[in-house]
């Protein structure tokens, strides 16, 4: 700079000698060494005082303010966040402290967006893959028929109902996909009402049966109580969530093994476990079951069947009840989920309709 503190008290301390030791010299009496001393103490102290002002709590801090604009403007949001002291009087330095929260803000909002691109990418893969697997089943059995098949009456039932079941599955997916849109944008509104969980889970129970049958999986309730176990929350959708964690218990449990469901009464607070006794999750997937489309096995998965966002539905629909749903799980022991819902008074518990929509998936 070619204007710099030093320069600038140089210059001041200079004139500031100057005016004192001209207006000391009209002062009959007056020795030169007098003079001599008084100007260059005047020189010295504001030369010193200018200084350290100017250098100290001017030029540092606007030099500060340049090289953090050069960061920004080049990008370079990393390097120029550090952490933020407590706000100083300096006027130049809470300017430069503002910049500093702005860099750290951009830096967060730039991580953000990496973050969600790759999401992005990964999401697109992962549907178009999705999709294009039921379509192509679909499209190749009726290809089939109209290519001559036809004409055979027992290959012809057996590509329909192929063909049927592939487009059942894309509806599944469809409908999951509109499901979870909804519930993140919000125009799925939670109604919340009394009712007994442990009802609830022997309706889930039933609906269930036969699926765990053909495994030979028991079912079980480990909290049996008289007064029953009432929650407030939204009746339909935490039967969804029961159906999901049920359904994958049986669907990934072992032969000849068992799913249990068990409450466990706090102060202002039911926890409700899942758990199974199957081949367990590893470490490395348990942060990412949640996600869209993510399976632990992809093959084993797909011919389990389910459209892969049967937990991601869960996920955000018990945040909309304000709570978050926890896994455990150790291979070849078992999976145990588990979340918290709020308790409520037996006494209050709302007539509720048996035949509430329910929505399955993996």
């Amino acid at each position: 700079m070619l204007i710099n503190s030093r320069a600038v008290a140089l210059l001041l301390a200079f004139c500031i000698s100057a005016i004192i030791t001209a207006f000391l010299s009209l002062v009959q009496g007056v020795s030169y060494i007098a003079l001599l001393i008084a100007g260059t103490l005047s020189f010295a102290s504001t030369f010193l005082l200018t200084y350290l002002t100017f250098e100290f709590l001017i030029f540092r801090e606007i030099q500060k303010l340049y090289d953090g604009i050069d960061k920004i403007n080049r990008k370079d949001f990393k390097a120029f966040v550090s952490t933020l002291q407590n706000q100083s009087a300096n006027p130049i330095k809470r300017v430069n402290q503002a910049i500093v929260a702005y860099a750290s803000e951009k830096q967060r909002e730039i991580d953000e967006l990496k973050k969600l691109e790759v999401f992005r990418r990964e999401f697109i893969a992962d549907i178009s893959h999705e999709l294009k697997t039921p379509i192509f089943a679909a499209q190749g059995f009726v290809l089939t028929l109209l290519e001559g098949a036809v004409d055979d009456e027992n290959v012809r039932y057996k590509f329909l109902n192929k063909a049927a079941k592939s487009l059942e599955g894309l509806n599944l997916l469809v409908q999951d996909l509109l499901t979870l849109s909804q519930i993140e944008s919000g125009d799925i509104v939670m109604q919340f009402e009394n009712f007994d969980m442990q009802e609830l889970t022997k309706e889930v129970f039933e609906q269930l049966e036969e699926k765990a049958q053909k495994k030979d999986i028991s079912l079980i309730i480990n909290y049996l109580g008289v007064d029953g176990v009432i929650v407030n929350a939204d009746y339909s959708k935490i039967m969804q969530v029961m159906t999901n964690l049920i359904n994958n218990g049986i669907k990934y449990g072992k032969e000849g093994g068992k799913v249990e469901v068990e409450f466990i009464k706090e102060e202002g607070y039911v926890t409700i476990f899942v758990k199974d006794d199957g081949h367990g999750i590893a470490k490395e997937h348990l942060k990412r079951i949640f996600e869209r489309f993510y399976r632990v096995e992809k093959s084993r998965s797909r011919q389990q069947g389910g459209t892969g966002l049967g937990l991601a539905i869960v996920k955000h629909i018990l945040q909309k009840h304000n709570t978050e749903i926890q896994v455990s799980s150790e291979v070849g022991k078992g999976t145990a989920f588990s979340f918290k819902l709020k308790s409520a008074n037996a006494s209050l518990v709302s007539n509720i309709s048996t035949q509430a929509k329910i929505e399955t998936g993996q």
